[in-house]
């Protein structure tokens, strides 16, 4: 049933499971044969132990962090992160990095720099650090990135690219921006929910903390959305183009269409139509089967 023909990821705030629950919900995405589970760093657990607990109880699959602050720690305490646990997993782990924003940073007591700058600084001192592990091991590096001037900086340094909450228009863009040999990771909120009411509703309460963000404002308004779409929680418009809900076919339908402009993993965010905070695994079973 799987129209995508790209692998399937997952990232979901794994925060809330204690450590045998987590355990056991990365052994069945490694069952459904997902590909990578994206480990956020929001206020929670930290996201290289995190993804240490996750790899130890798995085989097969991968762990990535989805997306560590780069305000969170230094460049050579991620890179030691990161070799460390490639090299414990047999390179199965990934490093996610990212901005965050300049509410979070200066919350960690921090001052925000220029994005552009601060991660490409970033991401040349991971790649510089002179970190001495047992073995044969390299930094797998995923960055966040969304709009042009980030892309330019940043294509030539890493190994893969992450949207969040765009179109496939926009992975089309993205795709022409970054080689081919550069991997696109895009993440996609997914709804089990045929009831057009419902499915908006839940998708405007999982929206609602980036609808009022001016950088996600500012990317959607370079793919034709305009403020008239950001009042009241989002347009319908707004929403049908960011989330994917409805019948299974719909939702691989979606998938399909980021996979043909240039995806190479589906990173499925699997809201719940029952509201509630667990991942929705029959989703899943859907979209990974």
């Amino acid at each position: 049933m799987n129209k995508s023909r790209i692998p399937i990821g997952v990232m979901f705030n794994t925060d809330r499971m204690p450590a045998q629950s987590l355990a056991a919900f990365a052994q069945n995405l490694e069952a459904l044969s997902v590909d990578t589970l994206w480990v956020p760093e929001l206020f929670g657990r930290e996201p290289f132990a995190t993804s240490a607990h996750l790899l130890a109880a798995t085989d097969h699959l991968r762990v990535a962090t989805g997306i560590a602050n780069v305000y969170a720690r230094d460049a050579v305490a991620a890179a030691a992160g990161a070799l460390t646990l490639a090299e414990f997993s047999n390179g199965r782990f990934v490093l996610g990095l990212g901005v965050s924003n300049a509410g979070l940073a200066n919350t960690r007591g921090h001052v925000w720099e220029p994005p552009v700058e601060k991660l490409t600084t970033y991401v040349k001192a991971v790649r510089d650090a002179q970190i001495s592990v047992p073995g044969s091991h390299e930094v797998e590096i995923h960055v966040a990135a969304h709009g042009p001037k980030m892309l330019e900086a940043v294509r030539s340094l890493v190994d893969g690219v992450s949207t969040f909450l765009q179109t496939p228009d926009h992975t089309a863009v993205v795709r022409q921006q970054i080689s081919e040999s550069t991997s696109l990771n895009v993440t996609q909120m997914c709804l089990l929910c045929e009831d057009p009411l419902e499915a908006r509703r839940l998708a405007r309460r999982a929206l609602g903390f980036y609808v009022e963000l001016d950088y996600y404002r500012r990317a959607w308004r370079s793919l034709g959305f305009d403020d008239s779409d950001f009042v009241d929680g989002g347009s319908d418009r707004l929403i049908d183009g960011l989330v994917a809900w409805g019948t299974p076919e719909a939702i691989l339908e979606r998938v399909a269409q980021h996979g043909d402009a240039g995806a190479t993993e589906m990173v499925v965010i699997p809201l719940n139509p029952a509201g509630g905070a667990e991942p929705h695994l029959a989703l899943l079973e859907e979209l990974a089967g």
